[in-house]
């Protein structure tokens, strides 16, 4: 071999050495996040205003087996379910606005599900022509809100085709929508209570059908993420460097965007509006490992059940037999992380 062949090489093993190396610590966060999950919802199915003595009482007790069988273990599961969802798309939208900060609230999805929330809660019972809202539901007001609320940003900006349009007609939905919201509950002031849990988010009205439906909804979403990793990949290489790859931008966009409303719509029709989830869950996952968007969209998937589920694990128990709102949890937790984070990169001369 040649002496200029020989770093050539040197380089080649050293970066095929990396990516073993990368791939190693990505199934070992795997194996971890999955064996973190299965304690927690057991530890989550113990945990309760009545303490142990459910479980203890299992065998013996029908009153302490339907405490646990019927509403802590699909709490918690929800609550990993709704987390898992979050993750997913908090990992979606900081790849497709190649921003770190970016958040699956962007699009107005949370402002829209407010909205829609506060629509239902205000006209139930008005009138006969408002049967309907009852039939739907606050869920069903919650992700139609959502739902139509990137629906909304997609029309203000005109489609997918340019990232920082659509960003900041996200931002522009969002604040108008928000305003909206004000407005109703200043017209109908006996809503604010109810509006107050659903800000503050709670995974305490999760039963065995909303799990259901959140498995079938995050299905879906993390084998689209799967499928369309390969754009995420190339729009984080720039734009023109994806198209150079001839990668369809705008209908790989589109279904993203589907992906990222869908995930967010039915986490937050269940939960209520859940902070940092999100956010938080892909900079952990990219603390611990170096991966593609492939493994990215699981593993912050992952991270951001255990994330959700450990919150509301704390919520039920840090003051039991009363409970913290989940929602101010991971806001503190996940805001208080990110503050640590972003002081300690400025430290070092970088950023986020």
């Amino acid at each position: 071999m040649s002496e200029s062949a020989m770093p050539s090489a040197a380089r080649r093993a050293a970066a095929h050495a990396g990516i073993a190396t990368a791939r190693q610590r990505a199934a070992l966060l795997l194996l971890g996040l999955i064996v973190l999950s299965v304690l927690l919802a057991g530890l989550g199915a113990s945990v309760g205003s009545t303490g142990f003595d459910s479980v203890l009482r299992l065998a013996d007790d029908p009153l302490a087996a339907r405490i646990v069988w019927d509403i802590r273990l699909p709490r918690s599961l929800g609550a990993w379910l709704a987390g898992a969802l979050l993750g997913l798309a908090g990992a979606v939208a900081q790849g497709l606005f190649r921003n770190p900060l970016a958040d699956p609230f962007l699009l107005g999805s949370a402002s829209g599900a407010s909205l829609g929330v506060a629509s239902a809660l205000a006209l139930f019972g008005v009138a006969p022509a408002t049967v309907w809202l009852v039939k739907l539901g606050l869920t069903g007001a919650a992700f139609a809100g959502a739902v139509l609320a990137v629906l909304l940003t997609l029309q203000l900006a005109r489609g997918v085709q340019h990232t920082l349009r659509l960003l900041l007609a996200g931002v522009i939905v969002g604040v108008v929508l928000g305003a909206v919201k004000d407005l109703i509950t200043l017209a109908a002031p006996d809503i604010i209570p109810s509006m107050q849990g659903f800000n503050l988010g709670s995974a305490g009205f999760i039963g065995w059908a909303s799990c259901v439906l959140m498995a079938a909804a995050w299905c879906v979403c993390a084998l689209a993420a799967w499928v369309f990793s390969r754009a995420l990949d190339g729009l984080s290489l720039g734009e023109a460097t994806a198209a150079s790859l001839g990668l369809p931008l705008a209908p790989m966009r589109l279904a993203l965007v589907a992906v990222l409303a869908l995930a967010t719509g039915t986490a937050v029709a269940q939960t209520g509006l859940i902070a940092f989830v999100g956010l938080a869950a892909p900079h952990l996952v990219r603390s611990m490992a170096k991966v593609t968007h492939a493994w990215l969209v699981l593993l912050a998937s992952l991270m951001g059940g255990v994330l959700l589920m450990g919150a509301d694990v704390l919520a039920r128990w840090v003051i039991a037999p009363q409970e913290l709102p989940v929602g101010v949890l991971t806001a503190v937790l996940g805001g208080g992380y990110l503050l640590w984070l972003m002081h300690r990169r400025t430290g070092q001369g970088g950023v986020l």
